[in-house]
């Protein structure tokens, strides 16, 4: 494994499981000292933080709620407090629910709209305060959900597609601090979180597979190696674009 984010620090918000987990310990296989942050699962991030340490890397767990605050500014204090500085933001952390009309409610849309968009906002306003005069890479995890409209999806396709509007602002925005900012948007993938949901055994699943070119869901290990390529220096001259990876299906 190259080494390309050799001493770079990086955060990754949601990174107890899933998608997240596989971005952290990719990161850090490249040489990043990684944040693995949670907002619940204490034992998923100790358990991230201690497969990357096996293999010679470096990692800590940060407790953080990205929808708060206080704990977003703590998230960040402590990071500093432990490797001196701050690179890379991954904003992962993120939650879905799948409501037909009559059956959204006020907090089922400040649940999702909260840790997907504020959350996100709040991590990238106190990332921005972080990163060094060379700069830094911020990374959004959005979704095909931001494009492809999803019967019962209306909340949470209208956060995803508020996070590829937030990519592109802020990428003209914080250009000129050679900020760059992305957003990678991927398929249907495999993790815990949609086994809980019952999607891995669904007609959803099925249907999905059928229409996707490439014949099948994702792994999260098949997102983790774009997020490296996006906040390395490799992709020094891309900002304010959205990646999509779900095997073709838009």
């Amino acid at each position: 494994m190259s080494q390309r984010l050799k001493e770079k620090v990086a955060i990754v918000t949601g990174a107890s499981k899933g998608i997240g987990a596989a971005i952290a310990k990719h990161l850090a296989s490249e040489g990043a000292h990684v944040i693995v942050n949670y907002a619940s699962s204490k034992e998923g991030a100790e358990k991230i933080v201690a497969e990357i340490v096996k293999k010679g890397g470096k990692a800590i767990a940060i407790q953080a709620n990205v929808a708060k605050e206080k704990d977003v500014e703590n998230l960040f204090t402590k990071t500093v407090e432990a490797f001196g500085k701050i690179d890379i933001l991954v904003n992962n952390a993120g939650v879905y629910e799948f409501l037909p009309l009559e059956n959204i409610t006020s907090e089922a849309y400040h649940k999702m709209f909260d840790i997907n968009v504020f959350g996100l906002l709040m991590a990238t306003k106190e990332a921005v305060k972080h990163f060094n005069p060379k700069g830094g890479s911020i990374i959004n995890i959005s979704s095909v959900a931001s494009t492809k409209a999803l019967a019962q999806g209306s909340v949470y396709c209208a956060t995803k597609a508020s996070v590829d509007a937030i990519t592109r602002c802020l990428g003209q925005e914080l250009g000129p601090r050679k900020i760059r900012v992305n957003s990678i948007n991927p398929g249907m993938v495999e993790t815990e979180g949609t086994y809980h949901a019952g999607i891995i055994e669904s007609d959803f699943k099925t249907k999905t597979e059928q229409e996707t070119p490439l014949g099948r869901i994702g792994l999260p290990k098949d997102i983790a190696p774009a997020v490296a390529f996006i906040a390395s220096e490799e992709a020094s001259w891309i900002t304010g674009e959205t990646l999509f990876i779900s095997g073709g299906n838009r």
